[in-house]
């Protein structure tokens, strides 16, 4: 329950501050205490507990009030934190009403509060991621509307390729996180559920109130009822995972690129700049891309913590032993691991510096070699696409070994001028007239943000 002082150190780069506040000791203790009351009140409503042990049970539902040092000593042995959190809040209880503390935590489980508790907290979580994917979409698409049009190199297994638009790259980056908004929508309504099955998942202890009990609950804790308590049904739990882990693995893939993209022999789009950030220790003219190299670091963990969810998911019959217990504290770092690299992208996408000037240079760093397909295609209708491909390949590998450009080789190659004009050629090697569809797919990702705001809107 305590951090470590490694942890408190490096907090600030792998969770957010309202994240941090979600998953801390003291709100994972009250999300089992709301739990706690909320269960009194139901139980209260439906007549299985006397109205007058609700108030004394909800006042002593306050984790200001429950010693977390001890309890963190006492889950050590008990298995989990509920037995010694049920045991504090009855003795809370008991201290100013005995007869309400007979009833505390009555027909319920460990893992009902437990499960519930991080429920309540994954709600509010996902409310801040969000606000960020929201703040980090809106970046992404004035970006990608700015530079449409905006020629750069394409680079496919790290070498220049073809070219294609700043605003191309930023719209496939844009288009994954819409998916990834659909994604999070669409898990809401089956994570976001009560656990309350009693000790076997019966609710035996309610008799034949237990589903009165249970739907009073679900509608005091504002959470779906699911059809069956799920106590060693993990899915909803590694579903959250997965798409966290898949959201970190897209903000990773964007990091990736702008770190490539901020090299000093690249230099065609960089990080924003402040005081002190991205300095070295040593050397004073750096400028290091510490935000792209956070989400990095947060892409390179969440994986493995999302594989011990799945592996998590083998349970054994009613109650799992090691599986569920292995959750605990994994969710909740990938959560907050999504958050600082959500945060982290959203900043970069915000305050990002774009060198169209550096991008023209870049593509003229291979004097024409990146047109040479376009080149190819067009002799390719006159004397066939084998015979192009042999005739522009000796031409590149002319003009590669000589320092020429690509031009001044095929207007010297009388079987290329015969079929192609100077004039042709210099359309040919222009990279602003071969971007095929590059503008069109822009327009449509930005079309499907346009309709997914209005959506939001209404």
């Amino acid at each position: 329950m305590t951090e470590s002082p490694l942890a408190s150190l490096t907090g600030t780069m792998f969770s957010t501050a309202a994240m941090r506040q979600v998953f801390s000791a003291a709100s994972c203790v009250q999300g089992m205490l709301d739990f706690e009351a909320a269960l009194a009140r139901a139980e209260a409503q439906v007549g299985v507990i006397p109205d007058s042990a609700v108030a004394s049970i909800a006042r002593g539902c306050d984790a200001s009030v429950i010693d977390l040092g001890k309890l963190a000593q006492d889950a050590a042995t008990s298995g989990n934190l509920a037995i010694p959190l049920v045991r504090q809040l009855t003795a809370a209880v008991a201290a100013s009403d005995k007869d309400a503390a007979k009833f505390v935590h009555w027909g319920a489980t460990s893992q009902d509060a437990i499960d519930t508790g991080l429920v309540l907290q994954l709600r509010r979580a996902l409310e801040l991621l969000d606000a960020d994917l929201d703040g980090l979409i809106a970046a992404l698409a004035s970006l990608a509307a700015r530079h449409r049009d905006t020629v750069m190199v394409g680079r496919t297994w790290m070498q220049h390729a073809l070219p294609i638009t700043f605003g191309l790259k930023l719209a496939g980056w844009l288009d994954a996180l819409l998916r990834h908004e659909e994604r999070i929508a669409s898990l809401r309504p089956r994570l976001l559920v009560l656990q309350f099955g009693g000790a076997a998942g019966t609710l035996a202890s309610l008799g034949d109130q237990g589903i009165q009990v249970a739907e009073a609950l679900a509608e005091e804790l504002q959470l779906e009822l699911p059809d069956t308590p799920w106590h060693t049904q993990r899915d909803r739990m590694a579903e959250c995972a997965s798409v966290l882990g898949m959201l970190t693995g897209s903000l990773g893939k964007m990091a990736r690129d702008i770190s490539l993209l901020m090299q000093t022999d690249v230099a065609e789009a960089s990080e924003p700049t402040s005081e002190g950030r991205g300095g070295s220790s040593t050397m004073p003219h750096k400028r290091n891309p510490v935000g792209c190299a956070a989400v990095l670091a947060c892409a390179t963990r969440v994986p493995a913590l999302v594989s011990t969810m799945l592996s998590g998911m083998v349970q054994e019959h009613e109650r799992a032993l090691g599986g569920w217990q292995a959750e605990w504290d994994t969710l909740p770092e990938i959560v907050q691991l999504s958050a600082a690299a959500l945060q982290q992208m959203r900043a970069i996408a915000e305050g990002l510096s774009v060198d169209a000037e550096r991008m023209r240079v870049n593509l003229d760093l291979t004097h024409g070699l990146i047109m040479a397909e376009a080149v190819t295609l067009a002799l390719g209708s006159a004397m066939g696409r084998l015979a192009a491909h042999h005739a522009v390949e000796a031409a590149c590998r002319k003009a590669a070994s000589t320092g020429q450009d690509l031009r001044d080789v095929l207007l010297n190659d009388s079987s290329i001028t015969s079929v192609l004009s100077p004039a042709k050629i210099d359309e040919l090697l222009n990279p602003a007239h071969y971007l095929g569809q590059a503008g069109y797919f822009v327009d449509r990702v930005l079309q499907s943000c346009r309709i997914r705001q209005r959506k939001g809107e209404q």
